[in-house]
């Protein structure tokens, strides 16, 4: 059995990234890849190598995941993360977890501790506590913009909608040198949610789906319409008809948007390390590595591709 030449991918949450931020959210995704591809080139596996992609994300405020979440209707942070491995199809999840820094870890206990998939709350919250999870005080994942925009929500004339299309979810596909599959995603949600509410990305199939026999997949955009359509799975289900990754991510994401007038973006990897980042949304923040080269990119047909050697150099030098 040849060994597998390792891929991961990224993404920073499609939407609306707004000028003032686009170099931060690409700075964050290209150190979200080449952390994960070392992981992968160390040997690694691919659940490893989500995870640390996904928790350098989280740990950065460009994005909202961890550090930098939006607000519920009652100001507070309120978390969402999943992880699968495409060997077994072991899933972990967390929905609605508040002080802690890294749900994608607490997601990935869920799954290796637990016999469950999912854990909510209060009771993810207790669960954190049992296994030694470090809490911190919610404010301080509060940063000043997601409180300026809590605050520009609840003005009567506002239009909340007007901001979600700056969503900012963070995920993490990769194939490891053994051939595993893996997914990772992780998200704040949406500004200004009802308390309590669960979008896509806790959900397995919608916020992402990984299986050894076909790929792995993570999604971001307009939370409920990924529900409405199981994105991740839906995406999976046309490559395992035979489509390459590219076409079966704008077949689903087409679907999705003439069907439920939902738009989203997500990044796919196959069994043969084919990879895509594809949206329907104005921008999505996206990065790659494979073969030692980094790719990566924001706008549609934006494609940057640079050698992991020189990103590397300059990711010391400071972005």
């Amino acid at each position: 059995l040849g060994r597998m030449k390792p891929v991961i991918v990224v993404h920073g949450g499609a939407g609306r990234i707004f000028k003032e931020r686009e170099e931060g959210s690409r700075a964050g995704v290209v150190r979200a890849a080449l952390r994960g591809y070392s992981v992968l080139k160390q040997g690694g596996s691919a659940v490893d190598a989500v995870e640390e992609a996904v928790r350098s994300m989280e740990d950065d405020p460009h994005f909202n995941a961890g550090c930098g979440s939006v607000l519920n209707e009652k100001g507070e942070v309120e978390m969402d993360a999943i992880i699968m491995d495409g060997k077994n199809l072991d899933s972990g999840a967390v929905s609605a977890v508040k002080c802690i820094a890294n749900p994608i870890k607490l997601a990935r206990l869920v799954m290796e501790k637990t016999k469950h998939m999912l854990l909510t709350d209060h009771g993810a919250h207790l669960f954190a506590q049992a296994m030694g999870i470090p809490e911190i005080p919610g404010e301080k994942l509060i940063t000043e913009r997601s409180r300026e925009r809590w605050k520009k929500n609840l003005e009567p004339d506002s239009n909340p909608e007007e901001f979600q299309k700056d969503l900012g979810t963070v995920g993490a596909v990769a194939v490891d040198s053994e051939g595993n599959v893996a997914c990772a995603t992780s998200t704040g949600g949406l500004s200004n949610k009802l308390i309590g509410r669960v979008g896509d990305t806790a959900c397995i199939g919608s916020g992402g789906y990984a299986d050894n026999h076909s790929g792995a997949t993570s999604t971001t955009g307009h939370g409920e319409s990924i529900m409405k359509v199981v994105l991740a799975r839906l995406i999976l289900y046309h490559m395992e008809q035979g489509m390459s990754p590219e076409v079966a991510a704008d077949t689903a994401l087409d679907y999705m948007k003439t069907r439920v007038g939902g738009l989203g973006g997500v990044i796919v990897v196959n069994k043969a390390g084919e990879w895509a980042a594809r949206f329907s949304t104005k921008q999505m923040s996206w990065a790659t590595v494979k073969d030692d080269n980094l790719h990566y990119g924001i706008y549609a047909g934006e494609e940057h591709i640079k050698s992991v050697d020189e990103a590397l150099a300059s990711e010391r030098e400071g972005f």
